[in-house]
C-alpha cells in the first residue's frame, strides 16, 4: 500500500496509529486526543511556582504566574520561561528589556493567586515595592533575581523567554509552593 500524503497536523496527532485513545477532558469531553493526552500528562507534572514581573512601555507594572521557569546555565547564569503570547503580559515583556523573576514559597500562595488574576488587580496593595531599574518587587518572597531578556523565541502561540540574571536577593527560607492537579500544594514526605 502506499503512504498517505498530505494529512495535516490535527489528523497526524488526534489519531496515531497504534496508540490507546486519551482520556477526556473532564472541562472539554470534545478535545481532540492529542489536547486530552497532554494537558492530563502536564496536570500531573508537579512544577514550582514563580512570578515573573515587568514594567510596561508605560513604566506601570505587570507580571504573571509561572510554572515553567527553568535553570538553563550557571556560567552565564541564564534562566529561562514560557508564556503565551496572548498572555495579557505578553506585550510588555516582548518589548522590556528587564525583568525580576520571584521564586515562591508556601506562605507565597495568595501572591500566586493574585498575580494569576486579574490583570488590572495585580499590582494593587503594598505586596510589592520599586525594585532594581524601577522594576516592581514582590515583598516576602523566598528569593528574587532581575535579569536582563537575551533572547525570546516565538514558537506557534508562545514564547520562551531567556533572562541572564544580573542580581537578585534571598528571603526567609519556606516550604516549596507547588502546582500539580491545578492546585496549588505543599510538598509531601521527604525521601
Amino acid at each position: 500500500m502506499g503512504e498517505t500524503i498530505g494529512t495535516t497536523m490535527s489528523e497526524r496527532t488526534t489519531d496515531p496509529a497504534g496508540l490507546p485513545p486519551a482520556v477526556a477532558l473532564d472541562t472539554d469531553p470534545h478535545a481532540p486526543g492529542d489536547l486530552a493526552a497532554f494537558k492530563n500528562a502536564f496536570r500531573r507534572h508537579a512544577a514550582g511556582v514563580a512570578v515573573v514581573t515587568a514594567l510596561d512601555a508605560q513604566g506601570v507594572p505587570v507580571g504573571f504566574t509561572a510554572t515553567s521557569l527553568a535553570s538553563m546555565s550557571a556560567v552565564p547564569p541564564l534562566a529561562t520561561f514560557n508564556m503565551a503570547k496572548s498572555a495579557s503580559s505578553w506585550p510588555a515583556v516582548s518589548e522590556t528589556e528587564r525583568v525580576v523573576i520571584h521564586l515562591l514559597g508556601l506562605r507565597n500562595r495568595g501572591l500566586a493567586e493574585r498575580l494569576a488574576g486579574p490583570n488590572t488587580e495585580r499590582f494593587v496593595g503594598d505586596h510589592w515595592r520599586v525594585g532594581p531599574h524601577g522594576l516592581p518587587v514582590l515583598n516576602n518572597v523566598t528569593s528574587w533575581m532581575v535579569g536582563r531578556i537575551v533572547e525570546r523565541v516565538s514558537v506557534h502561540n508562545a514564547a520562551v523567554v531567556v533572562v541572564q540574571i544580573e542580581g537578585g536577593g534571598l528571603g526567609e527560607d519556606d516550604e516549596a509552593l507547588i502546582y500539580h492537579e491545578r492546585r496549588y500544594r505543599a510538598l509531601g514526605e521527604t525521601l
